[in-house]
């Protein structure tokens, strides 16, 4: 069953990630730079579709459940925001600590050398998409609820 439910979380993320991906890498051509490859995405989108499940497990997530849809699918597209920034950030950091002697000096090097509007235009097409998942996934949910209680009124 947890199986079946991570199939639409990770199906979603393995396309838009792919997205991403040759974003990116239009992004990068030219600069010497390298991109992701397939299993990599794959790997991603595999731990964030069990990701998004353990998410929707989690107590705080659901902070407005009797306030307006709008406000859990806001509220649940930050939280995803913020994750999405922090695996974003320690993605291009594990680059530098391959070579750099400790993480802070990865972390200085990567701060010296990343090219932050590229950085910011990934982050902003997650923001887009996370919200999008999370406002497609919220009304199919309310979708079910509504059916479960007319069949069950009938």
């Amino acid at each position: 069953e947890e199986l079946l439910a991570m199939v639409p979380p990770t199906l979603y993320f393995f396309v838009i990630l792919h997205v991403v991906a040759l974003i990116r890498t239009l992004m990068l051509k030219g600069t010497g730079l390298t991109s992701d490859t397939t299993m990599s995405v794959t790997i991603a989108a595999l731990i964030l579709g069990k990701s998004v499940l353990i998410a929707d497990m989690m107590p705080f997530i659901n902070r407005f459940p009797e306030k307006p849809l709008i406000w859990n699918v806001a509220w649940k597209a930050v939280v995803y925001f913020f994750v999405a920034l922090v695996i974003h950030y320690l993605e291009h950091l594990y680059d530098f600590w391959k070579v750099a002697p400790g993480f802070a000096a990865a972390n200085e090097k990567l701060l010296a050398s990343i090219v932050w509007p590229h950085f910011w235009a990934i982050q902003l097409l997650l923001a887009v998409l996370i919200l999008g998942w999370r406002g497609v996934r919220a009304l199919v949910v309310r979708a079910r609820r509504h059916r479960f209680e007319a069949l069950r009124q009938a």
